[in-house]
């Protein structure tokens, strides 16, 4: 990981590789955690950010795919695990962390996806959170709408 990266980018690298072995081997989760916790350069990272989203995102996994299986063109099993986990972080730091704002946790997700995932994947990742940011984020995205319109 390049040294540029903030603390907060780097708790949700973290938290997207966790997932992304969580869903390719099904292990324990706190092994996992553990795994990530030792992973060179994690000290760098906003490890309560991490820890939140870790356990925010592995608690409610079944209830994120729900979600997210409305705005997927196939389950959610289909997707490419890295674009999954992605999605999982991300409709996560939608419903549970409003204090960051939708655009930055659609804007992270995507950054995510340039990084990791496939050619286009970012574009599928953009377009999936930004149609659940429009469900989960409602009073947000009008308010931001209707400060543009005053400008």
């Amino acid at each position: 990981m390049k040294t540029s990266r903030s603390p907060r980018r780097r708790a949700r690298e973290f938290a997207v590789q966790g997932l992304y072995q969580l869903l390719l081997t099904g292990g324990d989760p706190r092994d996992v955690a553990r795994q990530m916790a030792e992973s060179e350069g994690f000290g760098r990272g906003d490890q309560p950010m991490f820890e939140r989203l870790w356990a925010g995102t592995v608690a409610a996994r079944a209830e994120l795919d729900a979600l997210l299986a409305v705005y997927l063109d196939r389950a959610p099993a289909a997707l490419s695990p890295i674009e999954h986990a992605i999605l999982l972080l991300g409709a996560y730091e939608l419903q549970a962390m409003i204090e960051t704002p939708y655009r930055v946790v659609i804007n992270e997700a995507v950054e995510l996806a340039k990084v990791y995932g496939g050619t286009d994947g970012h574009k599928y990742v953009n377009g999936v959170l930004d149609k659940l940011a429009a469900q989960l984020r409602r009073p947000e995205i009008e308010a931001a709408r209707l400060a543009r319109a005053a400008t």
